[in-house]
């Protein structure tokens, strides 16, 4: 396994961290996907805003700093997703002839601070990372991790079910959120 003290968010930044970018789009594309096809998108045009972010990432990644005072990146995120989705729609309607509608995103906007929503964000980011980074583990250790962190069983039903000690039920855990927390810095701030 390669450590690295350095934050997936830090990595980002650089555009020539390859591997950084392909974990960010692995972790961020079906997220992004849900957020567009809950703005009201199709399939196709929620592939295409997502495409969009991701080079809107890469412009503006370089310059971002991360703070928590002037805010949280999910939401500089879901801004930008949304600004897209608004974007395209209103592309939509004037294609169709139809305008002063209703913004169908002012729900989605209209608290980024929302517990249910900020819940769910975090849910979703540390699942998608866990199933990214599970190949930098023994299996047992990640297994043991995901069984108690993902799958809430207990400490005595993991070391059960892989026939280890709780205390190494415990450890793995440890050792995976640890490096989890290391990665996905910022992103879960």
């Amino acid at each position: 396994m390669t450590v690295t003290s350095v934050t997936l968010l830090q990595r980002v930044r650089r555009r020539d961290d390859q591997v950084a970018w392909e974990r960010f789009v692995r972790i961020y594309t079906p997220l992004l996907v849900r957020w567009s096809q809950g703005a009201g998108l199709s399939d196709l045009d929620a592939a295409d805003i997502v495409q969009e972010v991701f080079a809107t990432l890469v412009v503006e990644m370089p310059q971002f700093e991360f703070d928590r005072t002037r805010g949280m990146f999910r939401s500089w995120l879901k801004t930008i997703t949304l600004n897209l989705c608004r974007k395209q729609q209103r592309k939509r309607q004037v294609a169709e002839g139809r305008g002063g509608e209703n913004d169908p995103l002012q729900g989605l906007l209209a608290d980024d601070h929302d517990p249910t929503w900020d819940r769910e964000y975090h849910e979703f980011v540390l699942r998608r990372a866990m199933q990214i980074m599970q190949s930098q583990f023994e299996p047992k250790t990640w297994q043991a991790a995901w069984e108690l962190a993902v799958n809430r069983l207990t400490a005595a039903e993991v070391s059960q079910k892989l026939g280890i000690s709780e205390s190494a039920v415990y450890v793995a855990k440890s050792r995976v959120m640890r490096r989890l927390r290391q990665e996905l810095s910022g992103l879960l701030d």
